[in-house]
């Protein structure tokens, strides 16, 4: 008999069972990966493509943003109008991202209406028109933003920080303007759209797909023109340690980041970092939580994190904090650094990070969008889908002085970029 008084012996899994995606390529070369699932009656279908940003001059930059934001504004056949109410009536969904190294285009819809929804869809990645008037529009738009967000201070230090780590001119440091978006013009996305946007594109696909939509996909998107432009090669470098600060008289809130350029995932340190900065900054009961919200009550949020980027990844600390105890939270943040440096850490504190990281990896493929989200993000970096294996073998097994050691390695104060905006 099964005795139900007695919880279930406790028992972290030592191995993720993985839907490894299937792969096709399209007749003109794109590659389709995808993880079909037939018990869901939805299809979604992600095209990522190389943001190539590097070709662009500098004033140009928020081009591929507006090329984006104007594909579903009319094509050669179909207002802005119609186009909405198409989508609708369908219950379709075209949304769009950009960050700093890839654009997507992505389709959400039931797949009753996918091969209804796949021309129409088709249309705006070939035929888009630009209109005028729209683009104007979205320009006011933009324009409205920055200047609102300029003056929030948790937007404007994100903004400075990227600055310092990338360099102004770099296309990932480059901070928008109110000029920018005037430079831009309907020429310049019509050029990027024809020369630009489709470089490198793969497809991600999940979902109710059959041969049906198979077939759809080979046939309307396979003879799409496709690009193959090669990034300029960035090297990124710390610099000396530098604060700026930009104050706010008005402001009772400032925000902190503070940051550096650390391995990429690739990199042996990377695992034994990944673990590291979850126990400073990256949950709810990390040092830096516990510290500065729960104990000082200076924040109602702190955390770091770590960014990934083809050439490295990149690291930082965010909070934002009462602006008469900013200097205090800096003090506190390397505090914090310093005591994994060099003090012991608790057995029980171990065990809660390695219990909360292995349940939060293992929580992240519960189902097939999640899966295809995960192996997105690794193949697109250059690995596979056994990352997540190693991670979690890592979890299991990694100890205190792994932890000490790659804080002693990258996490030096003399190199940190520090911003204070408040």
């Amino acid at each position: 008999m099964l005795d139900r008084s007695q919880a279930p012996a406790f028992q972290i899994p030592d191995s993720i069972k993985l839907l490894h995606p299937e792969v096709r390529l399209l007749p003109n070369g794109i590659p389709v990966h995808f993880i079909p699932t037939p018990e869901i009656q939805i299809i979604r279908m992600e095209i990522c493509v190389s943001a190539s940003l590097d070709n662009l001059l500098v004033e140009k930059r928020l081009i591929p943003f507006f090329t984006l934001e104007m594909l579903v504004e009319g094509t050669k056949t179909k207002s802005s109008e119609e186009i909405a109410d198409f989508f609708d009536t369908y219950a379709a969904e075209v949304d769009t991202s950009i960050g700093f190294e890839f654009l997507q285009i992505n389709l959400t819809s039931t797949k009753k209406h996918f091969l209804k929804v796949l021309p129409v869809f088709r249309e705006l990645l070939t035929e888009a028109v630009f209109p005028g008037q729209e683009l104007e529009k979205k320009k006011r738009q933009k324009s409205l933003q920055l200047s609102v967000n300029r003056g929030k201070t948790s937007y404007w230090a994100s903004q400075l920080f990227k600055r310092e780590m990338f360099g102004a001119d770099h296309p990932f440091g480059q901070i928008s303007v109110a000029e920018d978006v005037d430079s831009v013009q309907r020429e310049d996305l019509i050029r990027y759209y024809e020369n630009h946007l489709w470089n490198k594109p793969q497809i991600f696909l999940t979902g109710n797909v059959g041969n049906e939509e198979i077939e759809a996909i080979d046939e309307l998107l396979g003879d799409l023109t496709v690009r193959s432009i090669s990034p300029v090669e960035s090297k990124f470098v710390n610099k000396p340690n530098h604060r700026v600060h930009e104050e706010k008289k008005d402001s009772v809130q400032s925000t902190i980041r503070i940051g550096c350029h650390v391995v990429p995932n690739s990199h042996p340190d990377h695992l034994p970092f990944w673990v590291m900065n979850t126990l400073l900054g990256g949950y709810f009961g990390s040092r830096l939580s516990k510290n500065i919200r729960e104990d000082k009550g200076h924040t109602y949020g702190i955390y770091s994190a770590v960014g990934s980027l083809s050439s490295s990844d990149y690291w930082m600390v965010a909070a934002d904090v009462i602006k008469a105890h900013s200097e205090e939270v800096f003090s506190e943040i390397y505090r914090e650094i310093e005591r994994i440096k060099h003090e012991p850490i608790p057995t029980d504190e171990l065990e809660t990070l390695r219990n909360y990281m292995a349940g939060k990896l293992l929580s992240q493929f519960n189902s097939s969008f999640e899966m295809i989200s995960r192996f997105k993000s690794v193949h697109l970096s250059g690995l596979d889908f056994g990352y997540y294996q190693r991670q979690l073998e890592y979890i299991l097994s990694f100890k205190e002085n792994d932890i000490r050691n790659v804080a002693k390695k990258y996490l030096d104060p003399s190199k940190f970029v520090e911003i204070l905006v408040g």
